[in-house]
């Protein structure tokens, strides 16, 4: 997005309180994301009344007319358009319904029957919010059938602290799994990827501008390649930026468990250019939770696959993201969850305490766990991961390790990234976007500490 504007002869402003246009990127997954996006909007228009607020992303392709309604914002520009957020708020003569996607765009709309029959699980975008019903009537909401979208373009996104250093590319949208909990396919669409060529492209050009890392990335990332004509797999793509590109280093988010073939596996393990990282989602131990949950594996599928995993990369960062409080959760499946994190061996946890999304179907289930229980099982969760982390860190304490300098510096620290996802300070200032030997002498605040190896 930040590039769009750029093409178009923007600047990026230091601070919200400098800007003239402001864009946020919502995220939806859950009821705190919405709650945090519109603090955001009231807090910019609070310190920046004369600005115009441009709101895009999941929560406003979820519920447009919501987000409409807060002072403050100019437009809104559901996933649908994000492909087009400078052009809309360039254009004065944007009107609602207009679909703003140039050639260049390609997004093709799909056949009613086809969209019928594939997507007949999915409640309409118009369902999950009575107060989307008439998005055409504002002509300041952009947002329109996200099924509709059937090709993916993308361009590298970067974290901001981090922006000199490790670029995301992101190679895959949408999701065509059924979770009962999430709201994501509804806001994101069908899956689909970036074509194999654009891919090599992009890591290619940010090779050449200087980047040493780059993350690939996907809504269900460990599906690329399956809506091509041709079906590829995800395996195939690392394949290939590894045969096509200079690229030091190739990190991989998080993918699905039944997605880490032997192969992926074996490729992330033999390859000195791939980060030692896994990200496995695993929800949940109970079996009639994940059947309740529609996720497609077993908790016994799940375990074959970690351990595959760490028998194949003994020093790898192995990371989940488990759900407390899905509706009948109960005091013994909380339990099989507990113990099967307890005895696998992860090295970091993502902990989500459920939240209702509407149209979904998990939403309506009766036994709705109540929110303070939901919060204590997640507290018990965090702790035990907490452990867990800080007996692998400890596992490195005189060890020599290989990290990446990020563009921070405190003062006394530069901070850095482990090849296996830890972070690292490292004593004295070091220039951004290079791999240094670290002898790591100590853990100290959730962090590796250490000084430059001789």
């Amino acid at each position: 997005m930040e590039r769009q504007f750029t093409e178009r002869g923007l600047e990026r402003a230091a601070t919200p309180a400098d800007a003239g246009i402001v864009v946020l990127n919502t995220c939806t997954v859950t009821s705190s994301a919405d709650q945090d996006a519109r603090a955001a909007i009231r807090r910019i228009h609070r310190e920046n009344p004369g600005c115009q607020i441009l709101v895009t992303g999941c929560y406003a392709q979820r519920a447009a007319q919501e987000i409409a309604a807060l002072p403050g914002v100019q437009w809104v520009v559901g996933n649908s358009h994000k492909q087009n957020v400078a052009e809309v708020a360039l254009s004065p003569t944007a009107k609602a319904g207009s679909s703003f996607a140039p050639a260049s765009a390609r997004l093709k709309a799909l056949p009613d029957t086809k969209l019928s029959q594939d997507y007949s699980g999915f409640v309409p975008l118009h369902a999950l919010s009575s107060e989307n019903r008439d998005l055409g009537s504002e002509n300041r909401v952009f947002v329109s059938d996200i099924f509709a979208h059937t090709e993916l373009l993308a361009a590298p996104v970067f974290d901001a602290p981090n922006e000199r250093t490790r670029p995301n590319l992101k190679v895959q949208d949408g999701c065509d799994n059924r979770c009962s909990f999430c709201i994501i396919p509804y806001v994101r669409g069908q899956s689909r990827s970036l074509q194999l060529a654009e891919v090599i492209r992009e890591v290619n050009t940010l090779v050449a501008s200087g980047y040493r890392e780059v993350v690939v990335s996907g809504i269900n990332l460990g599906r690329w390649g399956r809506d091509f004509e041709r079906p590829m797999r995800f395996e195939d793509l690392v394949s290939a930026i590894l045969e096509r590109t200079p690229l030091e280093k190739l990190r991989i988010s998080s993918v699905e468990p039944m997605d880490w073939s032997d192969r992926l596996i074996s490729l992330v393990a033999e390859s000195p250019r791939i980060a030692k990282h896994a990200h496995a989602p695993m929800q949940s131990g109970s079996d009639r939770v994940l059947r309740a949950m529609h996720r497609k594996y077993r908790p016994w599928h799940y375990r074959e696959k970690i351990h595959k995993i760490r028998a194949a990369m003994p020093t790898a960062a192995i990371g989940a993201d488990v759900m407390v409080g899905f509706p009948g959760e109960t005091d013994s499946d909380f339990e099989e969850t507990r113990r099967m994190i307890e005895e696998l061996p992860f090295t970091y946890l993502h902990v989500f305490t459920y939240s209702s999304r509407p149209g979904t179907p998990a939403a309506q289930m009766p036994k709705q766990v109540p929110v303070q229980l939901a919060r204590e099982r997640n507290r018990i969760l965090r702790e035990l991961a907490s452990q867990k982390k800080l007996r692998f860190m400890k596992s490195f304490i005189a060890q020599t390790v290989q990290a990446i300098t990020l563009n921070v510096f405190d003062g006394v620290y530069t901070e850095t990234l482990t090849d296996n996802y830890l972070k690292l300070r490292v004593a004295g200032k070091f220039e951004p976007n290079h791999w240094i030997d670290v002898q790591v002498r100590q853990v100290s605040s959730g962090s590796l500490v250490g000084c430059a190896a001789i």
